[in-house]
Order: C-alpha cells, then structure tokens, then sequence
C-alpha cells in the first residue's frame, strides 16, 4: 500500500502507546476497580481501587476514604500498585525514546542509527509497560472470583465484582503491547527501504562485465 509507510506506521505507534499510557494512567487512580451492592440495601454501591474506598448513595452521592494503611492492604493490590505505577513510568519513557526517533523530528536528525536504537528502546520498554498493567489486572481479576465462589462464605454476604477500571486497564495495557509492536514493525519496514538494491547475478550481466573489462584493457 502507498500509504503504509515507515513514517506512518511510527505515528500510529506513538498514537497507539501513548492512548494504552493515558489510559493506564486513569486505570491507576480510579477506584471503580471492583464494586459491590448488597442485595439488603440496594441503594448502597461500593466501589474498591488500588487507592480509595468510595461508597456511594443517592441521598449523599459518592464517599471516599483512602487506605489507612499500606501495611494492611491485601497482598494483591500491595504488588498491583507497585506494577501500575512501573507501567506509568516505563510508559513514560518509552514516549520519551519514541519522539526523537521518529522520521521528521528534528532530534538526533542525521543520525538514523542513534534514531533507530531510540525506537527499538521505545518498543520494549512499551512492551514491559503493557505487561505492567496487565499483571496487576489480571491477578486483581483472579482474586475476585476466587472470592467470589468462596463456598465458605454464606449466601447472605455480598461480593466483590468487577468495576470498569478493570476492564479500561486491560484495554490500556493491550494497546501498549500493540504500541510496541507496531514501533518493531516500523523499524523493520524503515530498515527495508533503506537497504541497497540487489545487484542481478545473471550469467548474461555477468558476461557483459567480462567483455566491457576487457575491451578497456586492450
């Protein structure tokens, strides 16, 4: 296609990993990762995150109140916070290598190696990014449908489920995967089109060659 070029496909790779980045971002802080509503007193709604304890009702609307403390929080959101926050700053820095490496940026301009190892770092620090915030989901996700079919729980005491954030964080980590593997496709299509043209080896160039050579000799 005319359009599908290696200038193109870095743009799309920036667009792609920093939208997986903001999004990772707002996952973070967002404490809708899972919800709760007893079916005792319907009006209530909580809402659990990596941060904060938010009860919601319609009289007040919604209430929230952070961790006391760290030490107590359950082992899973202790090691998805520390995960989040790895995703937003490799994710940061990945944008920071993938600018200046992009074709018609004035950084680094002239010098298409430091540019191309500057997209390569950008690529796996997206990819790490991505798998960043998609552990930490993941294994919140695990946790609560483990605890969700706790049999040793009676019927009576409401569950955890999941909220949207949970959702909105494997989308972000997923396009931060597809952020770095489209830098790696653009890198590989701009070391296509850089490449020197083939040189034919059939016999007739190659007799050809013989007679010119030795026409300038005589």
């Amino acid at each position: 296609m005319v359009f599908l070029t290696a200038k193109v496909m870095q743009r799309t790779a920036l667009f792609v990993t920093f939208g997986g980045l903001v999004t990772s971002l707002v996952t973070t802080f967002l404490p809708f990762w899972k919800t709760m509503n007893s079916d005792l007193n319907e009006v209530e709604n909580w809402f659990s995150g990596l941060w904060h304890t938010c009860l919601y009702t319609e009289e007040v609307g919604m209430q929230c109140k952070a961790y006391e403390s760290v030490m107590g929080l359950p082992l899973d959101l202790q090691i998805s916070r520390v995960l989040m926050l790895v995703s937003i700053c490799t994710g940061g820095v990945a944008l920071l290598a993938i600018v200046p490496g992009l074709q018609g940026v004035e950084m680094c301009a002239g010098q298409p190696g430091l540019k191309r190892r500057l997209l390569i770092l950008g690529g796996v620090l997206s990819w790490v990014s991505g798998l960043a915030t998609l552990t930490p989901v993941s294994i919140v996700a695990y946790t609560t449908v483990v605890e969700f079919w706790n049999q040793g729980l009676p019927d009576a005491v409401p569950r955890w489920e999941y909220g949207e954030a949970m959702f909105s964080g494997w989308f972000g980590g997923l396009a931060l995967v597809v952020g770095g593997t489209l830098v790696f496709v653009a890198v590989c299509m701009g070391d296509f089109d850089q490449r020197p043209p083939s040189v034919s080896n059939s016999p007739q160039l190659k007799h050809r060659t013989k007679n010119y050579l030795k026409t300038e000799v005589l």
